[in-house]
């Protein structure tokens, strides 16, 4: 589950292709379906809202939840794809977006009624 913090007059107009972006990037580098979608914006008043200095209204937080497995350097490769698809395909910059990848283990996530290691059916591997 991806969950994106930003001001509501900013986010509002992007967030279709900031989801889109988000989506086609958690695809190439951790093989998951194009279904997979499980995106939440938050939308925030600019007055509830702060942010390091240096930044632009544009300022975005994304937290990537998932379960544990994947290695550092596929963590490393999916940030580094997100500042390059964002900056290509929104023209927003690496210094405007802040990215967490929170990790838990299977037993952690439950889904369809069962707990992630349960679960038999995936298809995509987590451990890449």
């Amino acid at each position: 589950m991806i969950v994106v913090y930003g001001i509501a007059e900013n986010l509002n107009p992007i967030k279709a292709e900031l989801s889109d972006v988000i989506q086609s990037t958690m695809t190439h580098v951790l093989g998951l379906p194009e279904d997979k979608r499980a995106h939440r914006f938050i939308r925030m008043d600019s007055s509830d809202y702060y942010y390091p200095s240096g930044r632009t209204d544009a300022y975005a937080v994304i937290e990537i939840n998932m379960m544990a497995g994947r290695k550092v350097e596929t963590k490393k490769a999916l940030i580094k794809m997100f500042f390059e698809n964002i900056e290509a395909k929104l023209g927003i910059k690496p210094v405007d977006i802040e990215i967490t990848i929170r990790e838990q283990p299977a037993h952690c996530w439950g889904f369809r009624g069962i707990t992630g290691d349960e679960v038999k059916d995936l298809k995509y591997s987590v451990n890449v």
